[in-house]
């Protein structure tokens, strides 16, 4: 079930997943072509070890080739896009918890205040400045929401099944956030 690669260039994501389903190789090997550049780079946003993010994209995209045949598309209000960041960023959040529970801290620093975590420190260095400092105040729901809605670019349903939230709660923090941030930078 192999196709030429010039069918495949003009083939857009959904359809190479919908293949990628089907067993088609070629079709996924177009899929991380095109969409791994851009998740790695969003998982560095999240995440400064190289290691993790390494290990998180190669379960993702395995995750992808086995459950290819789950996704369920526009039908659904989803993109295909949508649907590989999801995986990843659970993915991200698994490793995070192993790695948690595989590294106790020594107690002496437990006591310490813990280093920021990488996201943090990718957005405090994206975004400086006032803006920088309004961010920095924000409650962390209400920072997370702001984040994938505006630095990451997902669609309310999308952030919604990003964050295990209900739609509604996303748009309510999502104006919370902005009348927040309007506050602070007036």
């Amino acid at each position: 079930m192999r196709r030429g690669k010039s069918n495949l260039d003009e083939t857009d994501e959904e359809h190479l997943v919908r293949l990628t389903a089907r067993g088609d190789r070629a079709a996924f090997e177009e899929l991380y072509r095109r969409t791994s550049p851009w998740m790695a780079v969003r998982l560095r946003r999240r995440c400064a070890d190289d290691h993790i993010v390494a290990e998180v994209m190669q379960e993702t995209y395995l995750a992808v080739w086995r459950a290819a045949g789950a996704f369920a598309g526009v039908a659904a209000g989803g993109t295909a896009v949508g649907w590989l960041w999801t995986i990843a960023a659970r993915r991200l959040v698994d490793a995070y918890r192993r790695r948690a529970h595989d590294t106790d801290p020594p107690a002496a620093l437990a006591s310490e205040r813990l280093a920021p975590a990488a996201e943090e420190e990718a957005l405090a260095r994206t975004v400086g400045g006032e803006l920088g400092d309004a961010l920095g105040r924000l409650a962390p729901e209400l920072r997370q929401v702001l984040q994938a809605l505006v630095l990451d670019g997902l669609t309310v349903r999308e952030t919604a099944v990003l964050l295990g939230l209900p739609e509604g709660t996303v748009k309510t923090r999502a104006r919370r956030a902005r009348n927040a941030m309007r506050e602070a930078l007036s």
